[in-house]
């Protein structure tokens, strides 16, 4: 079993950058796949970013591609998610999530995903 809690969240203007960070306790984060998902007001949730176990490989949502990065630090058992240039449509509640299944499953499908964190709200004025 995992535990997840997001931070990091706020209000931030357009343009603006933030850095969430997903921290974890009860496993490992090195061998387990992360993923960011978040949802908008009225929305389903949907996949932002996921980085694989051992942090081999990095995936991406095509609307946040080359402005999000995922990356994960082994020491403090962490994931974070740096977002730059961010958007008034980036504002949703973002969570991480974890696959502990081996093979890993399907990175933008939240059924994939085993545990939860409770979420950071992120909210981008124009």
């Amino acid at each position: 079993q995992v535990q997840l809690v997001e931070s990091g969240g706020g209000l931030v203007q357009a343009g603006g950058s933030l850095r969430l960070s997903c921290a974890a306790s009860g496993r490992t984060l090195s061998n387990i796949a992360i993923g960011w998902f978040r949802q908008a007001p009225g929305k389903e949730r949907e996949f932002v970013a996921t980085i694989r176990r051992l942090g081999s490989s990095t995936y991406y949502a095509d609307s946040v591609k080359g402005r999000f990065t995922i990356s994960r630090d082994n020491a403090k058992n962490t994931v974070y998610l740096q977002m730059n240039s961010l958007k008034p449509e980036d504002t949703a509640v973002y969570y991480c999530a974890a696959d502990l299944s081996f093979p890993s499953g399907i990175y933008f499908q939240q059924r994939s995903y085993d545990y939860w964190g409770p979420g950071t709200q992120v909210t981008v004025s124009s």
